[in-house]
């Protein structure tokens, strides 16, 4: 396959599994090829129980200048609901998620980074959300997650406007969790991706839920506490003096 034509590329190292978004002639624009494919891409990689971690970017120096626009004379709300089953599939991923970002963000590259459980940004990204440059709607789903990550004030400054911001106002608005200096942005995120690899599975799925509401999976997590023998290793090793060998896996306890 040619490596120029827009695709996603996927590579799996160290219990990290990296996910790349390659479109360089259009500033890793999303085609609906695109979009269609993340869903399948993502339900491969959490049923891969070498996964810990996903890490979301973009090929060379920006990570996603949206949806690409040629695509909407095909159907706009046709490339909007693949985007919007991309994203949430994204959301919905059972390991953490991070998005490395660089360069433009925005429009559907935003959609994607709001999706992830935290972005790390480099020095000099812009990040904007434009449907109203297109006269678009912007969906329901995709407006209350952008409203949980930066509040109302903030995602009604950038929807109205479609304007770009810096990392600065970023950081400040919380659409991005860290701001790197260039060339440190890949040195972090791959050192904080070790970290998370290294730590329970388990408490970090049950955290992911219970942070997007789902407090009536308490019981359910409980269970796969007691059964998944990762506190036990947890305290075994703090104990011990060692790193702890968490083997959770979501869906293993029982």
């Amino acid at each position: 396959m040619d490596r120029m034509e827009p695709q996603l590329l996927s590579t799996v190292d160290g219990g990290i599994a990296t996910v790349v978004i390659s479109h360089p002639a259009k500033r890793n624009a999303m085609t609906a090829a695109m979009w269609r494919s993340v869903p399948e891409l993502l339900e491969r990689l959490a049923a891969d129980p070498a996964v810990r971690v996903l890490v979301l970017t973009g090929a060379g120096e920006t990570f996603c200048g949206g949806a690409d626009i040629s695509t909407l004379r095909e159907g706009a709300a046709d490339v909007q609901a693949l985007a919007v089953a991309a994203e949430e599939a994204l959301a919905a991923f059972p390991r953490p998620t991070l998005a490395a970002l660089r360069g433009y963000c925005v429009g559907g590259g935003s959609q994607l980074a709001a999706a992830c459980d935290l972005r790390f940004a480099q020095e000099g990204a812009l990040f904007g959300v434009t449907p109203a440059k297109l006269g678009i709607v912007y969906p329901a789903s995709s407006t209350r997650r952008l409203v949980a990550l930066i509040g109302p004030a903030t995602a009604k400054h950038l929807l109205f406007s479609g304007e770009l911001i810096g990392t600065v106002r970023a950081l400040r608005a919380g659409l991005v969790d860290e701001v790197l200096p260039a060339g440190g942005l890949e040195e972090r995120v791959a050192e904080y991706a070790r970290i998370l690899a290294s730590r329970s599975l388990l408490t970090q799925a049950a955290a992911k839920e219970f942070a997007a509401g789902r407090l009536d999976r308490d019981a359910h997590w409980a269970g796969e506490a007691r059964g998944s023998g990762d506190t036990a290793e947890g305290v075994a090793a703090f104990l011990e003096r060692r790193a702890p060998h968490f083997t959770y896996t979501t869906g293993t306890a029982g």
